[in-house]
C-alpha cells in the first residue's frame, strides 16, 4: 500500500497509526452500540466517543509527522486506557472487543510518547 511508504514513517510509527485507526473503529462501534443498551452506559459512550476522535487526531499527526505527536500520544494512551478498562466493566460483546483493542493503542502510543 502506498501509504505504508510515507518517508518519515518507521515500523513504529506506522504500527501505531494502525492501532490508532483500528481503536478508533472499535470505539465508533462501540459507542454506538452502546447508545441502544439503554441506561448506564453513558460513561462507557463519552470515553468511546473521546477515544475515537483522538486517536483518529493522533493518526492524523503522525502521518504529516507534526512535532506535537508525541504531545498527543500522552493524551491519547490515557484516554484509551481509560476507555478500555470502563469497557471491560460491561458482557456486551462490542464492549469487550473495545476492551481487547484498546490495549495496543495504549502501548504503541505510549512508545510514541517516549519520543
Amino acid at each position: 500500500m502506498a501509504l505504508q511508504q510515507l518517508e518519515h514513517a518507521d515500523s513504529e510509527i506506522q504500527n501505531c497509526i494502525d492501532n490508532c485507526l483500528e481503536a478508533a473503529q472499535a470505539c465508533e462501534w462501540c459507542a454506538d452500540a452502546c447508545a441502544g443498551e439503554g441506561e448506564g452506559m453513558a460513561e462507557c459512550i463519552r470515553l468511546c466517543r473521546d477515544a475515537a476522535d483522538l486517536t483518529t487526531l493522533h493518526a492524523r499527526f503522525m502521518a504529516r509527522d507534526s512535532d506535537y505527536h508525541a504531545d498527543l500520544a500522552a493524551v491519547c494512551a490515557d484516554v484509551c486506557e481509560a476507555c478500555a478498562e470502563e469497557c471491560a466493566k460491561h458482557d456486551h460483546e462490542h464492549c469487550q472487543v473495545c476492551a481487547e483493542v484498546l490495549p495496543d493503542c495504549v502501548e504503541s502510543c505510549r512508545e510514541m510518547a517516549a519520543h
